[in-house]
């Protein structure tokens, strides 16, 4: 199974700038590891026309075209060089109240498109603490249970919970193993059979102190990876984790 590491710079840039980090994250031994750097959007021809890791956008439009202000369509995406788009991550959902039927749109027109999807789903407190995760996750990935699932060649996902992003809470590797056997439940009872396998990464305030708990229980396909993704030293010492 493919495995995974996503650099999501947010509405951030490297300290060391684009070019040195590229070249510092290239040289690492890929181990059967695809790198992936998401950018904003004014960088990202430049990141793939520095080459060396496979290139995604942050998000995109639910629309293909037309009258939406400050939107960016993946078809635009494509002509920029980005091979994935991330969905449905967390602040997009918070903070700008994209709801899960929007995020479907927005998967569905992904696929169309030819970009790979990075569907993040994930919970907050509330549905932690009340024991409502396995229900909540099942309803977000059966509304992204959409018709064109049959076409795309790869739909990564990511596993987000909200209460451990950005608040220096962790989840444990055997809380999320465990959660990742709900995810995988969900995708059989909901979405095609070809997806049974499809990769599940993690990502909630991963950093080279807790990569090592996540991964020894062996059922996590890589990590999207927030703030500690801007050092390239940390990144790298995330990759190395992954063994």
């Amino acid at each position: 199974m493919s495995k995974y590491l996503i650099a999501n710079w947010k509405m951030n840039l490297p300290p060391e700038g684009v070019e040195s980090y590229l070249a510092n994250i290239g040289g690492a031994d890929p181990r059967d590891v695809t790198m992936v750097v998401a950018p904003p959007y004014p960088f990202l021809r430049h990141v793939v026309e520095c080459g060396g890791v496979s290139v995604a956008a942050q998000n995109c439009s639910d629309q293909p075209s037309g009258a939406f202000t400050g939107e960016v369509s993946p078809s635009m995406l494509r002509e920029c060089g980005a091979d994935s788009v991330i969905l449905g991550h967390s602040e997009r959902r918070n903070l700008f109240h994209e709801t899960d039927a929007v995020i479907a749109r927005k998967l569905a027109l992904a696929i169309t498109t030819g970009l790979r999807p990075i569907l993040c789903i994930g919970e907050d407190l509330r549905v932690r603490d009340t024991g409502g995760v396995s229900r909540f996750l099942a309803d977000q990935l059966k509304t992204a249970a959409i018709d064109t699932l049959e076409d795309a060649p790869e739909i990564i996902i990511a596993y987000e919970p909200i209460w451990a992003i950005g608040t220096g809470r962790v989840a444990s590797g055997t809380l999320v193993a465990e959660t990742l056997v709900e995810i995988r439940n969900a995708l059989a009872r909901f979405w095609p059979s070809r997806f049974a396998k499809a990769p599940i990464l993690y990502g909630g305030s991963v950093t080279p102190d807790n990569v090592a708990d996540l991964v020894e229980h062996g059922t996590i396909d890589g990590f999207l990876v927030g703030g500690a993704s801007l050092d390239a030293r940390k990144f790298l010492a995330i990759h190395a984790g992954m063994r």
